[in-house]
């Protein structure tokens, strides 16, 4: 478990990357999820490829479909589409969950929960579809700009659910199921049950933002700021106010430093460069604005919370 988890880090950490430079791809494309799993089993050892059931044994290749019957799986009471038809599944869910162009942001977030569970029905690998899916809705989240730059996590949330830790199992299972009557949707699959999971799935994401705000909080950073240089001997107590606009705007020029702490041009330019020095802003040129930064020095002072368990 631990080599799975520290492989699903290192790929996620990718995403994140690839999202930042701005050339992350469509995470409904068969290549995306394709490279997904080849990336992830690179990290592990062999031994987790070999595939054992009652009558069938064999070694699975990372980064390709379930394409011949050995390939067919049993997921607990769910007997996911033969491997044959595999390929022609996952084109399918390409052209439902794809990015469209101009499509409104409520409208994408009503498919990316549709779409984890359409990937997990469809069980497209012989094995490692679980954090597949996790990492391709992580990145389809990312893409919508609801990620917040990977600052919160769906696979942490689905893990530990709303009320205990069987939630996700349970409510994957329940969308597994057929179609009751007329009015239950137009496919082979219960309309209403995806209604069920979609609703279950995105207050879990909500869930973990709130979880993640509250460990920021970001409301009260601007006052403990101000306490980091208060407290600290070396800086000047007057940086504090500099640290609260800069904060509160963005960016700040450095013009404007002797302005915010009444003092003359040259001591502004003293106390802003202090700030500086010790990392809590950053600037691109050395004569450039300036905005905030965190440095390790003190971000146990700035976000206690976060890293109150270390």
């Amino acid at each position: 478990m631990q080599q799975e988890a520290r492989a699903h880090i290192v790929v996620q950490k990718a995403i994140d990357q690839h999202f930042h430079t701005g050339d992350l791809a469509d995470p409904a494309t068969e290549d995306f999820i394709l490279g997904l799993h080849r990336d992830f089993y690179a990290r592990m050892p062999q031994a987790f490829r070999l595939i054992e059931g009652k009558t069938y044994s064999f070694e699975m290749a990372p980064g390709v479909f379930r394409h011949i019957p050995k390939h067919d799986v049993e997921v607990g009471r769910h007997i996911p589409p033969s491997s044959e038809r595999v390929v022609a599944f996952m084109a399918r869910f390409r052209e439902a969950y794809g990015e469209k162009a101009g499509q409104s942001p409520r409208a994408r977030l009503i498919d990316i929960p549709a779409a984890h569970h359409r990937f997990a029905y469809v069980h497209p690998f012989p094995d490692g579809n679980g954090r597949v899916g996790r990492l391709m809705t992580h990145a389809m989240f990312l893409k919508a700009g609801m990620g917040a730059g990977g600052l919160w996590s769906i696979s942490r949330g689905l893990e530990r659910g709303l009320e205990n830790r069987d939630e996700y199992r349970t409510m994957l299972a329940a969308a597994d199921s057929p179609r009751h009557g007329e009015r239950d949707g137009r496919g082979n699959l219960s309309l209403e049950a995806l209604q069920s999971f979609t609703l279950w799935f995105l207050r879990v994401a909500l869930d973990q933002v709130e979880f993640m705000t509250g460990l920021f909080d970001l409301d009260s950073l601007g006052t403990r700021l101000r306490r980091v240089v208060e407290t600290d001997p070396v800086l000047d107590a007057r940086g504090g106010g500099i640290l609260e606009v800069t904060l509160a705007r963005g960016e700040l020029p450095r013009g404007e430093a002797a302005a915010i702490t009444g003092l003359g041009d040259r001591m502004g330019r003293t106390i802003l460069s202090q700030l500086v020095g010790v990392g809590l802003l950053t600037s691109d040129t050395p004569k450039g604005p300036v905005r905030i930064a965190f440095s390790p020095d003190h971000i146990d002072q700035l976000f206690p919370r976060l890293f109150y368990e270390a």
